[in-house]
């Protein structure tokens, strides 16, 4: 499936101008004007909602299934879904959860269609355990050369151990640790409740911790 099978005006844009961190409230706010301008019949406006969320969802569903062309593919299935049903979402709840929950759906049962484990290619390690911890970045653009080469040796090790975590632990860890998603988010996107987002995530993380932890002696 390509971009091709969306209508015209749905191919996205260029997305560099977006950022991959988890919306702020007042970009929220900015994606349920565009949600309701699409539903008054503005073409333009899905377009702009795809630039806001290709690249996070990209990201999103290649590090739950490790294969690039999957991922746009799904990706793509993604956004057809949202444009099918967007006129039953809830505006009274957050489109990026719905839209997040749509394309987790997709990747879990990419998952489940295969007779092998997956890779998950991860991007960011955890310093700290805090409540309110964001998501971290491997490389900065000032980052010192020597310091970019630790980090991309790092990010090997950590992908590695990332790759062994069961499904069920390595989504809530990817949302958690990587999207900055809240638990109560976590917990409508993967359809479980609050105990066991928190449940997972704690095993998640003692279990990334004895694995890379060889690697780091």
């Amino acid at each position: 499936m390509t971009a091709a099978t969306l209508p015209m005006s749905m191919a996205p844009r260029p997305a560099s101008r977006w950022k991959s961190s988890p919306a702020s409230e007042k970009q929220n706010l900015e994606t349920a004007d565009l949600v309701a301008r699409h539903l008054d019949g503005d073409e333009r406006a899905f377009s702009e909602i795809m630039n806001r969320y290709r690249t996070r969802l990209l990201n999103f569903i290649y590090r739950m299934i490790g294969d690039r062309e999957r991922a746009e593919d799904l990706v793509q299935e993604a956004f057809i879904r949202v444009y099918r049903h967007l006129h039953r979402f809830d505006r009274t709840k957050k489109f990026s959860t719905w839209v997040y929950t749509i394309a987790s759906n997709l990747a879990k049962n990419e998952l489940r269609n295969r007779s092998r484990s997956p890779l998950v290619f991860y991007q960011s390690a955890r310093a700290q355990h805090e409540e309110e911890a964001r998501p971290l970045q491997f490389e900065d653009s000032r980052t010192r050369p020597d310091e970019m080469f630790a980090n991309r040796h790092l990010k090997e090790l950590v992908d590695r151990a990332v790759a062994q975590l069961s499904p069920h632990h390595r989504q809530v860890f990817v949302l958690r640790e990587l999207e900055g998603k809240s638990y109560e988010e976590i917990a409508e996107i993967t359809d479980c409740n609050l105990g066991t987002v928190k449940s997972r995530l704690n095993r998640a993380r003692a279990s990334f911790a004895e694995l890379i932890a060889p690697y780091l002696d």
